[in-house]
């Protein structure tokens, strides 16, 4: 049997960015939702049941709007198109952690794909990394729930945010000119985060360089799943390569 305890420790430490990040743009998000109108309690609603970032910033955009159900489904598949991408990446991962793998699943964000993705894994022969500084890293069950206890505490993080925000916002006047940044600015600091970690910056200069092309190239309703496809493509080619 795993040793719950020190994995739950182990997963904390491992995800303290998203932590930090998700508590702050999970507040922005709840004070832009009571903003545009909305209950407190919605926010616990859709972060527990919706649990998309992006998503929930754009379906507060969609609800102010007054959109229909089928353009507000369709805006939604465009702007999480990209998990499908994850799904396939972790799809070997996830095949060794039994009844788990349907919370992972639906709990795998961007922030939290940054961090299982990061994990070595021993199916293709990774090392584990020697700094001192770094978590042990765990195989068969415990690599299992220490994946689990990372998913669960990062949408902990996201909805304790989210509720704090909205509960705020509902009793104190803000000024939210610019809050809506807060999101890519998270992504931005897992980014130079994930570079630190893993040791790898090509990869995410070759991905910045094909997004900004995608933006150019691509319309704004494909220029994300585009950008998304094709750095996958070519980041697979270089590291087949190598």
């Amino acid at each position: 049997m795993p040793n719950k305890k020190k994995l739950i420790v182990h997963a904390l430490r491992y995800s303290i960015p998203v932590l930090l990040g998700y508590l702050a743009i999970g507040i922005a998000f709840g004070l832009l939702l009571v903003d545009a109108g909305y209950p407190w309690w919605l926010s616990l609603v859709m972060s527990t049941v919706m649990y998309a970032g992006a998503g929930q910033y754009i379906a507060v955009g969609l609800f102010a709007a007054g959109a229909g159900l089928m353009e507000a489904v369709l805006v939604q598949f465009v702007v999480n198109a990209r998990h499908m991408a994850y799904g396939l990446t972790m799809l070997k991962r996830f095949t060794v952690t039994g009844a788990l793998k349907y919370y992972l699943i639906f709990a795998l964000t961007d922030e939290t794909f940054a961090l299982l993705s990061s994990l070595p894994d021993p199916q293709q022969g990774e090392q584990e990394t020697q700094d001192a500084d770094k978590l042990a890293f765990f195989s068969g069950e415990e690599r299992a729930w220490f994946m689990f206890f990372v998913s669960l505490m990062d949408q902990g993080y996201w909805v304790a945010g989210s509720v704090i925000g909205a509960v705020v916002g509902s009793l104190i006047p803000f000024n939210l000119e610019g809050i809506g940044f807060a999101l890519t600015a998270l992504f931005i600091v897992l980014a130079i985060e994930q570079i630190h970690r893993i040791k790898k910056p090509l990869v995410f200069v070759i991905s910045a360089l094909i997004a900004i092309l995608a933006v150019i190239v691509f319309p704004s309703r494909l220029s994300l799943l585009a950008g998304m496809v094709i750095s996958l493509a070519v980041v697979q080619c270089i590291q087949y390569r190598s």
